[in-house]
């Protein structure tokens, strides 16, 4: 077996089914350089048969992408096989994943088909795909609540037809560690071939052990490669953290006794672009990438790290990209320095004019506050990002009045369709008269699910950015806005989200 522990990032699929977290082609080439600077080993970059978006999403990083293999998702089917094999045809390295379920449950429930007939679609699937990639991954769905006898016959003949990866999923997030890595364990045992590929865990945390789960089937099962995504985004409770596992392993080498590959003091710029992109912000106590990671309020706390840091400290903040926090920028600043610092923090653009149009912003923002961060920068290109693919709405001024005592009022002016609309509208507060002025004029009918206000960095200069999320007709979407001022912000973030509200893309439901 190998020392080697490979990396396999579903941010771009599995993450991206997180209610209001869909991404556009842009947004998602940018995450995947991002993930290719970390050196993940395995990108999948989303489900080539669910939607032309995502074809085309996988096809534009499958060309720009050198160093990870790239992975398309695909059903059991010849159809979503023949549509990821094409999506991939520019990738150094490409793999198909297809998948089936096999429990009873979804057999029976989901897919209406017997037991015969699912090991007979999963070998054909296998063996289709088999003939137009090289590296082919096989998924049995909801494996975890599967049968064991009849899990061993669908994963024998996948390696029999040509599966170079066994991905057990628990889809459901229903195993508990040491029975998760015991299972495993005794699938490698049973299939006669199983040494023939490479295993893997995939794992979900509605009961929040989706990284301890994972790590089992490391250490007792035997796995090697674990799938997971960056800040443990995903639908329900979420996926496995990529940053959890990759600095446990790290961390505790003395009991895994494995290696990765990461380079991991670019965990945090990762984390952080895939929180501003989708709009989930990332909790301050959340391990490793949360803004309290590293911090001590405790006295006695503090009197340690300061005589000797590994009193309470398991990691140095520096080895996953806090030490690159710093101010780097400001209005004194010229466009080679910006420009390199975008490409430092993976946020490389296509074109000179795209560059241009990004630091002529990042000029204005410095005229406003004094002080540039990396965080400010990816919100600025994020939202660069987000009008070119959405213009339907965007924000072009506003103005609103809020006085103790009295109803507060707002005048705004965006395009709808590259048409100037103006409006005006009172409010409960100004952030609600600015977004009710919007909707008198859109009426949308949407019903707002959650509106939240995240710092971008400290001290009250900070830009603010802030999430909407709007639900109409059972489509969730995520808006994200920055600005300095907090109402403007919240204005940018209901348009970008009636922007996304109003495409009309249709996805195939994936695994789960």
């Amino acid at each position: 077996m190998t020392d080697q522990l490979i990396i396999f990032d579903t941010t771009l699929r599995d993450g991206e089914q997180s209610p209001g977290a869909s991404m556009n082609k842009d947004e998602k080439l940018r995450i995947a350089r991002q993930l290719e600077r970390l050196k993940v080993d395995v990108i999948e970059a989303g489900f080539a048969a669910s939607s032309n978006g995502d074809f085309e999403a996988i096809q534009g990083i499958a060309k720009a992408i050198k160093d990870s293999t790239i992975c398309s998702l695909s059903r059991a089917n010849d159809r979503d096989i023949s549509r990821a094999a094409e999506a991939l045809k520019g990738a150094n390295r490409g793999r198909i994943h297809t998948f089936i379920a096999t429990s009873p449950l979804h057999m029976e429930k989901k897919l209406r088909m017997t037991p015969d007939q699912v090991f007979e679609q999963a070998r054909l699937a296998v063996r289709f795909a088999r003939n137009l990639v090289a590296d082919v991954e096989f998924s049995p769905e909801d494996a975890y609540r599967s049968d064991v006898d009849f899990l061993c016959r669908v994963i024998e003949a996948a390696i029999n037809e040509g599966a170079t990866t066994i991905n057990v999923p628990d889809t459901v997030g229903y195993a508990i560690p040491e029975l998760y890595g015991t299972f495993i364990k005794t699938l490698r045992e049973r299939v006669p071939n199983s040494d023939k590929a490479i295993w893997s865990v995939h794992c979900h945390n509605d009961l929040g052990m989706a990284v301890a789960n994972s790590l089992a089937g490391v250490k007792i099962g035997g796995a090697r490669q674990v799938e997971c995504t960056m800040n443990g985004l995903g639908e329900r409770a979420g996926n496995c953290s990529l940053e959890e596992v990759v600095m446990a392993v790290k961390t505790r080498r003395d009991y895994f006794g494995l290696d990765v590959g990461i380079e991991t003091q670019h965990i945090l710029a990762a984390s952080r672009m895939v929180s501003q992109i989708t709009g989930f912000v990332v909790q301050p106590n959340k391990a490793i990438v949360g803004a309290n990671a590293f911090a001590h309020a405790a006295g006695i706390h503090q009197d340690g790290v300061l005589k000797a840091r590994d009193t309470y400290e398991i990691m140095r903040a520096e080895d996953v990209g806090w030490s690159a926090n710093k101010i780097v920028l400001s209005k004194v600043s010229g466009r080679n320095a910006f420009k390199q610092r975008l490409q430092e923090l993976g946020a490389q653009m296509e074109s000179e004019s795209e560059i241009n149009a990004a630091f002529a912003r990042f000029k204005e923002l410095a005229d406003r506050k004094s002080e540039i961060f990396d965080e400010d920068i990816l919100a600025l290109v994020g939202s660069e990002s987000v009008a070119r693919e959405n213009e339907q709405y965007g924000f072009v001024s506003l103005s609103q009045h809020s006085e103790t005592g009295e109803r507060p009022q707002a005048s705004i002016v965006f395009t709808a369709d590259g048409k100037e609309v103006k409006s005006s509208s009172d409010g409960d507060g100004p952030v609600d008269a600015s977004l009710k002025a919007i909707e008198a004029k859109v009426q949308s009918g949407a019903e707002m699910v959650l509106y939240s206000v995240n710092a971008i960095s400290g001290s009250t200069e900070s830009q603010g950015e802030v999430t909407v999320r709007l639900q109409r007709s059972g489509r969730v979407v995520n808006g994200v806005g920055a600005d300095p001022d907090i109402i403007v912000a919240s204005a940018k973030a209901y348009l970008s989200a009636l922007s996304k509200l109003q495409s009309k893309a249709d996805r195939v439901a994936a695994q789960g």
